[in-house]
């Protein structure tokens, strides 16, 4: 993505650092029960989720280092063969883990990860898109930190709310104009406008968030063919 419009005016390496900060914290916080507690990504309860942060930490590192084929190879030979068997895969080899562990693990490589894009703020990384802008790529991973907190149920100030949501609504937009350019989307004064083959929708902004992550509740009125063009899970 080259930065849209929309997002100019964001520092995507701060996002970054407050999403993991808030993570953070909350892991800090965690007894045995609730590492145990089920998140919005079935079948995964905090344990598992906190693994795959660790685990995609993996993927951000190859990507910095320019070693993606050798990190997809070695995921291959352990049997993955797409994006799901791929996370699967980073989750079990960490299940003899305890929670506490795997959180260090993950604060850690964050930490390296997160200065490290600082450091190449101006230039690209391997992706398995190809190369790409670190300054997009940031506010990428600030936004799935940022799923992911909400899918654990990491609690969110008063003060953060609004400003948080502000921010993720406008990556959303800038997200469906790249990756879904047959996606009509529009910024309205109470939501987003969207358009999908004829037929179009107002989404308040949580629920285009939602949208765009495949979090919206199952018995959300919202037409299922524009909810299938706005889902944005590999």
């Amino acid at each position: 993505m080259a930065v849209d419009p929309e997002l100019a005016d964001l520092d995507p390496f701060a996002l970054f650092d407050a999403e993991a900060a808030r993570i953070d914290a909350f892991l800090a916080t965690l007894d045995d029960e609730a590492w145990r507690q089920p998140t919005r990504c079935a079948g995964w309860d905090v344990h598992d989720l906190t693994a795959h942060l660790a685990a995609t930490e993996e993927y951000h590192h190859a990507c910095l280092d320019d070693a993606l084929d050798a990190f997809l190879a070695r995921g291959v030979a352990a049997g993955a063969t797409d994006v799901h068997s791929f996370n699967d895969l980073g989750v079990r080899e960490r299940a003899d883990r305890s929670g506490p562990e795997i959180a260090e693990e993950w604060r850690h490589a964050s930490a390296q990860t997160r200065r490290r894009f600082r450091e190449r703020a101006d230039g690209t990384l391997t992706t398995m898109v190809g190369p790409y802008p670190v300054r997009a790529q940031a506010i990428h991973l600030a936004s799935e930190l940022a799923v992911h907190a909400d899918d654990m149920g990491v609690p969110i100030s008063g003060e953060d709310g609004p400003s948080r949501l502000a921010w993720r609504t406008r990556f959303a937009r800038a997200q469906l104009r790249e990756d879904k350019p047959a996606v009509g989307v529009d910024a309205v004064d109470d939501g987003t406008v969207v358009r999908v083959e004829g037929s179009s929708a107002l989404l308040s902004d949580a629920d285009l968030v939602d949208a765009l992550n495949g979090r919206l509740p199952e018995d959300h009125p919202l037409d299922p063919a524009i909810r299938a063009a706005l889902d944005s899970v590999p």
